[in-house]
């Protein structure tokens, strides 16, 4: 916001618009009319068409299984596919806390992974074994091989990055960036890891009861124990390329995004299936030497977009403080998980621990929603504003609620003398809020620093008994 000589304020392209109000605690923005509402009707419609095919899927693959194994085996097999799935899903909730993405669009790329992705993967295979089979090519030597190295990573790691794909294009309002693409490659990849886990565990139970053999053994400690994130490291490529395109390109531009990330996944993926078939006896060293730094340069490339994530949050809200949406202390308990957690039960205490954990959500939402307007390439996308106008709408719903009577209030009591500023104080202005889109950092009007005094200092619980949140969170 600037001023000309005449005294009329200027809106900068780019900014934030300012808040109604001066932010301080407690702080109500008020809107002249509600922030408009978009119905997706386009999303609703492929996400109903994308669960009838998951449905149709589902239905196929248990006709299949059961034709080829006795449900008694199918349910002993997925007792023990369970063990992996349960290490992955607890990675997936630990990436995940920072911004929790909608339970529906997990839920979705989850049966993508299990029925879709593993569906598209057995007519494939079973395709090129008939066309083999047609032209005298056998099982064994190099068909095998081409099907381990070859085959299976492209088609495998296409139709589960096409579900990721399907994802950004569905839900494109939560998918934000990097992490968001981990994510939801991590859940498809859970999905197509734990079907295709209850097929090798189950043909292999079959196998052992009529070998007298122990081979399951061995199977379960590569496959669940060994190597549960194998297919998450693979997919997550596509998922990181995804997230990337979520910032810079619209919906027909992540194509390439996509294309561009299913090649590392194939090679990671063709690398450990050329390792079983190719090294034999050496594989445990070539998992050591190979396979393990892969794993540890993969959680280190998440850690690090995680506390990128963070640096946004901190960064995009600052913007919103400067020009009065939220003081410098809820910047700053925002920006941090330890701040979260003390403003949640500082909420809980105080009965309004939906609201915080609504405003907490809705505010990091904003920070991203606000990344992707000035930081890509998209900055006139009007989905974005109507987003941004809705959740500062929703901001002010929670502000609201988290500062509302408690229940048992009857009336209004007397104010003590001196016991809050007598007019709003404004928070602290950053020095600075850069944006990559402007050379000069967000101009804002100045107004003089305000000084209060209080009789016995600065009050510490709001009128009807309430501790105050205290000073930065």
């Amino acid at each position: 916001m600037t001023w000309d000589d005449s005294g009329q304020q200027h809106q900068i392209a780019g900014q934030p618009a300012p808040a109604p109000e001066p932010v301080w605690w407690p702080a109500q923005p008020v809107f002249a009319q509600p922030a408009p509402r978009r119905r997706p009707v386009a999303s609703g419609v492929a996400l109903a068409v994308g669960f009838t095919v998951i449905g149709v899927f589902v239905l196929a693959l248990v006709v299949y299984f059961l034709i080829f194994l006795s449900p008694g085996v199918i349910l002993a097999a997925s007792l023990l596919a369970f063990v992996p799935l349960a290490i992955v899903m607890v990675g997936i909730w630990l990436v995940d806390r920072w911004e929790p993405e909608p339970r529906v669009a997990l839920l979705f790329a989850f049966l993508w992974g299990a029925a879709v992705s593993v569906g598209t993967a057995l007519i494939v295979d079973l395709v090129v074994g008939s066309v083999q089979g047609l032209v005298g090519i056998g099982a064994e030597g190099g068909a095998e091989v081409f099907g381990a190295v070859v085959q299976a990573p492209i088609v495998e790691e296409v139709a589960k990055g096409f579900g990721v794909l399907l994802v950004l294009w569905i839900f494109r309002r939560h998918f934000d960036g990097p992490v968001d693409g981990v994510v939801y490659a991590a859940t498809v990849a859970a999905g197509f890891a734990f079907v295709e886990n209850v097929q090798y565990f189950a043909l292999q139970v079959v196998d052992d009861l009529a070998l007298g053999s122990d081979g399951l053994v061995f199977v379960f400690v590569v496959r669940a124990l060994m190597s549960p994130f194998a297919h998450v490291m693979y997919t997550a490529c596509t998922g990181i390329a995804l997230g990337w395109a979520a910032r810079r390109t619209g919906r027909l531009g992540a194509i390439g995004w996509f294309a561009l990330g299913v090649v590392p996944a194939a090679a990671l993926h063709a690398l450990w299936n050329g390792a079983l078939v190719v090294v034999g006896d050496g594989f445990f060293v070539y998992y050591l030497l190979v396979q393990v730094p892969i794993f540890v340069a993969m959680v280190l490339l998440v850690v690090f977009l995680r506390r990128n994530e963070r640096r946004v949050t901190h960064a995009r809200l600052a913007e919103y403080a400067a020009v009065g949406w939220f003081s410098a202390d809820e910047v700053a308990m925002l920006s941090t998980g330890a701040g979260r957690r003390r403003a949640r039960r500082w909420a809980a205490a105080n009965g309004t621990g939906p609201a915080m954990r609504r405003f907490v959500s809705d505010a990091t939402r904003l920070a991203f929603t606000r990344q992707r307007l000035v930081k890509g390439k998209r900055g006139h996308d009007e989905g974005a504003r109507r987003d941004e106008a809705d959740l500062l709408a929703a901001l002010a719903a929670s502000r609201s609620a988290l500062q509302a009577p408690p229940a048992a209030f009857v009336g209004w009591p007397q104010q003590p003398a001196l016991a809050w500023p007598q007019q709003p104080q404004q928070p602290q202005q950053p020095q600075q809020v850069w944006q990559p889109q402007q050379p000069a950092p967000l101009q804002v009007p100045q107004q003089p620093a305000q000084q209060h005094h209080w009789q016995d200092g600065p009050p510490t619980h709001d009128p009807w008994g309430r501790p105050l949140p205290p000073p930065g969170w």
